[in-house]
């Protein structure tokens, strides 16, 4: 007798509160609990940014309302005139022109380090170097500080010298041979200060590469480099690119370090070797203990500044990043 087999019958569809609970991610009381203090911890999160936004914009407005200056282009400031006049020109142009010059020095540095510690040296003398490393990230912003005024500035005279007698003639460094309290300084400081953050990032970055990748690429008689340039950096280039702006955090907010070093005052200055200028965060140092109510308001409206510079540059950095999201690990 001839048996026939059927299909078995296809599932029944989910039901409206069975997809109801797919879709919020959490079915058991433990998973609601914990779905519901990560929703809270981010809400927290946008109130609190929200938050001092609305205080900054509430102060900054009281104080740039009584300017009799342009706020954004004046080259002065006088909190306590009658009437105030103050401007953010010089303070913009040092932040950026610091935090550009220390990226500059300290991320091809950092990124080699990483490498180096990852892929070339030895187990335990690349434990030993990421030990350091982790140590110099250590340091208090002050004894950075403390380093640049007594052992840094002393010893630049010899390469402010040397770029003087040889490119002087585009300006940038040109120098009066006076002391070396200048942006150029406060960017090498500034470079090394960062370059911890950036090397621990990139180094945890690139152990991440999948070695498949790697064993695939020396398989096709690739040398060691051509195995970084095309299995390392391309698989690491969005973690390179967030501890980056990790790093250029840290240099457009620099308090200490830059109120020790710089010599500042409210001209800009075309030449990197000469003293003078300024920062956002070192003019709210330095003017802060004796500023009056109003003086703390223009403060806080350069504050403000400050503030939405950082914002753009961390937008800026997730939009680099998500148009390179092919080559995250999340996509390996």
């Amino acid at each position: 007798m001839d048996i026939t087999t059927q299909d078995a019958p296809p599932p029944a569809p989910p039901t409206e509160g069975e997809r109801k609970r797919a879709a919020r991610g959490a079915t058991r009381p433990g998973d609601r609990v914990f779905l519901g203090l990560a929703r809270g911890s981010g809400i927290f999160l946008l109130v609190v940014m929200a938050a001092i936004a609305a205080f900054l914009t509430w102060r900054a407005a009281i104080a740039i309302s009584d300017d009799d200056g342009n706020f954004l282009t004046t080259f002065e400031w006088n909190t306590g005139t009658n009437p105030p006049v103050f401007g953010i020109a010089v303070l913009a142009y040092g932040t950026i022109i610091s935090s550009i010059i220390a990226m500059a020095i300290a991320v091809p540095i950092a990124v080699a380090i990483a490498l180096f510690i990852t892929h070339y040296a030895p187990r335990k003398l690349g434990g030993v170097i990421a030990y350091v490393i982790d140590l110099l990230a250590a340091v208090p912003s002050i004894v950075y500080g403390l380093w640049g005024a007594l052992i840094l500035v002393p010893h630049m005279n010899g390469l402010f010298g040397w770029l003087n007698d040889y490119f002087s003639w585009t300006g940038i460094f040109s120098w009066d041979e006076g002391p070396a309290r200048s942006m150029l300084t406060v960017g090498i400081l500034l470079a090394i200060m960062i370059l911890p953050i950036i090397t621990n990032v990139s180094r945890e970055v690139f152990n991440q590469v999948p070695q498949m990748h790697e064993e695939a690429a020396l398989a096709l008689g690739a040398t060691r480099w051509e195995v970084i340039r095309m299995a390392v950096l391309p698989f690491g280039r969005s973690g390179v690119i967030s501890a980056s702006m990790l790093g250029l955090g840290r240099a457009l907010g620099e308090t200490m370090a830059v109120a020790t070093v710089l010599s500042p005052d409210f001209l800009i200055h075309l030449s990197l070797l000469n003293g003078g200028g300024g920062t956002f965060a070192q003019n709210i140092a330095a003017k802060f203990p004796e500023a009056n109510e109003f003086g703390r308001d223009a403060l806080i409206a350069s504050g403000l500044v400050l503030f939405v510079i950082t914002l753009l540059v961390n937008g800026a950095a997730r939009m680099i990043i998500a148009r390179r999201k092919e080559y995250s690990g999340a996509n390996a």
